[in-house]
């Protein structure tokens, strides 16, 4: 039955880990055991996924910047090279998303994806874009310190910030402001002017290499004694990271980011938040507070929502109706994410992509109701197509792990129970669906 408490809660959890969820997917946290189960996929090693394994990273080699001196038709070849790469490498992690067994690892990517948002718009460089991608994949569920370090001196990441033009002669906040204000600490949660500039100085130094690696400049660093957040001495860029963790706003700001992100749109509650930050503790660890998150009562027992975002929506729909998406598909996925404002490797800004009604537009709803209709006509599954009429509602929300509808959806759906296609298409618009 997909309509009991332990079913609907499960979905629920599996929903947040995942892009979507099935009903068998559902089914199997249900027999395992929710709490086993979280363990399970938080457990699981990325790279060992055999849908990963299908989908491996494209190869990018580097694409040298043109100089002041070349032509107009050589700097055009160069741009249409970089664009190249960075669709290919768009639709390769959309792919990788809809192929992989375990999808909580791709989830958390984009989970940190957004919270370190980094564009592809300024960045430039495809293969910097697929070296951020594996460190958030691989140090995602770790402690979030290396994480954090890991950003602030992460190619990507230097260049999206200004972080390669920070020098002592010439300081540039911009990194250190938004590594406090969005990352770390938060929107005026104790940190100064002062503290920025002077975290701008503990920055200083840090440059690209032209095999995309990091590297720190000692000459361009300023070696002088700065002061953030208390802190005094001859800081860094890894003393000013632990100066920022360690001041007491930090771990309870990680823990509301990343609540929001997986639970609901709305902050923790009091109690729960002690429960999330006391999850975390003094490694900073992540995978115990995502761990926390998913089985908090606060989560488990009472009404928390999501607005599926576009990504989460689109990549959950291939998922439930698909078992590998084609090269069209895959153009299409792209083309409406476009459209619908959520293309990844591509945020707005640093603060990320908006989270809750800002996705329930008119204009959005046109464009993933001709999507759905698109993916259906083709994909519908056989367990919707080959039930009877009658029972057909049913077998649509197991497949997509609803366990129940309302009276107004259900009422809408049977409208459709002679064309599987359609039935398909509106449970995927549904409210039921779409806020998670």
């Amino acid at each position: 039955m997909t309509d009991t408490t332990a079913w609907v809660s499960a979905a629920r959890v599996v929903r947040r880990l995942g892009f979507g969820a099935t009903g068998k997917e559902v089914d199997a946290a249900v027999a395992r055991g929710v709490h086993r189960w979280v363990a399970d996929v938080l457990a699981a090693p990325p790279a060992a996924d055999p849908g990963a394994i299908a989908t491996p990273a494209p190869r990018l080699d580097a694409i040298a910047a043109p100089g002041r001196a070349v032509s107009a038709a050589m700097r055009k070849k160069v741009n249409s090279e970089r664009s190249d790469q960075q669709t290919e490498l768009t639709a390769w992690w959309l792919r990788r998303m809809v192929s992989v067994h375990n999808p909580a690892p791709e989830k958390l990517t984009f989970v940190w994806h957004n919270h370190f948002a980094t564009s592809a718009q300024k960045v430039r460089d495809a293969s910097a874009m697929l070296a951020q991608n594996e460190k958030l994949r691989s140090m995602g569920l770790g402690e979030f310190r290396p994480l954090a370090y890991a950003m602030l001196t992460d190619a990507a990441m230097l260049r999206w910030l200004d972080g390669a033009q920070n020098t002592k002669s010439a300081p540039n906040e911009n990194l250190a402001r938004e590594f406090m204000e969005l990352f770390a600490l938060g929107h005026g949660n104790g940190y100064t002017e002062t503290d920025v500039r002077e975290g701008a100085r503990a920055l200083t130094g840090w440059r690209t290499t032209t095999d995309g690696a990091t590297a720190l400049r000692t000459r361009a660093h300023d070696t002088g004694t700065k002061t953030v957040l208390g802190v005094t001495g001859d800081l860094d860029a890894s003393s000013f990271c632990d100066a920022v963790l360690g001041h007491p706003a930090s771990s309870g700001y990680v823990a509301t980011s990343m609540w929001r992100q997986l639970a609901s749109d709305a902050p923790p509650p009091p109690d729960t938040l002690r429960r999330l930050t006391d999850a975390y503790g003094p490694r900073r660890d992540l995978r115990a507070l995502v761990t926390a998150i998913v089985t908090d009562p606060a989560f488990t027992t009472s009404g928390t929502s999501i607005v599926m975002s576009p990504v989460e929506w689109m990549v959950g729909l291939a998922r439930a109706l698909t078992p590998q998406v084609t090269p069209q598909q895959i153009t299409m996925m792209t083309s409406a994410l476009r459209t619908l404002g959520q293309l990844p490797f591509f945020p707005p800004s640093v603060g990320g992509w908006p989270a809750g009604q800002a996705w329930l537009s008119t204009a959005g709803a046109e464009t993933r109701f001709a999507v759905a209709t698109r993916f259906a006509a083709h994909a519908t599954p056989a367990v919707v197509i080959d039930a009877a009429p009658r029972d057909r509602i049913d077998a649509l929300g197991h497949l997509l792990g609803v366990g129940r509808w309302s009276d107004r959806t259900a009422s809408v759906l049977r409208t459709a129970v002679g064309h599987p296609p359609a039935l398909t298409a509106i449970g995927l618009n549904s409210p039921e669906y779409l806020t998670a």
